[in-house]
């Protein structure tokens, strides 16, 4: 592609850009770590690392053969996804976080209870971020105007 095309072509996508995000309002940026959104999103990613060390510790237990941490493997996994994506939504400002906040508590509710049902110390760590993820987007989607 030559030089005059490519100028040509990022041109266009700037224009198309912005007439794609003209009529859409979108949040200002947080101004530190102590807002609403940088809380959430500082425990979103919290939980997902301690849902992902938690998926670890009942992998080896469900292959030690201990098959009642199967279900919590599964749920821990799938829930730090949730929270890497709401993390990652409430870190940009998306006008989607709403959702993927209410999601995301409901996903971490789940997952407390199961890991509770364990009765593990070893996955006391993951309860207490998994609680405080959850109220955490509770409190965002509050914020914004609750979930329809």
């Amino acid at each position: 592609m030559q030089r005059r095309e490519l100028l040509g072509t990022l041109g266009m996508t700037a224009a198309a850009l912005a007439t794609v995000s003209a009529g859409h309002t979108f949040a200002a940026a947080p101004d530190d770590k102590n807002d609403s959104h940088g809380k959430c999103a500082d425990a979103c990613f919290d939980c997902e690392r301690e849902c992902s060390e938690a998926f670890h510790h009942c992998f080896t237990q469900t292959a030690a053969g201990k098959s009642g941490h199967t279900k919590a493997m599964h749920l821990c996994v799938d829930c730090a996804d949730i929270c890497s994506t709401a993390g990652k939504l409430v870190s940009r400002m998306s006008p989607l976080m709403v959702y993927t906040c209410h999601s995301c508590a409901e996903c971490c509710d789940a997952c407390v209870a199961e890991c509770d049902k364990m009765n593990d110390p070893k996955l006391k760590d993951c309860c207490d971020a998994l609680r405080k993820c959850s109220a955490a987007c509770k409190d965002m989607v509050k914020s914004m105007g609750g979930h329809k």
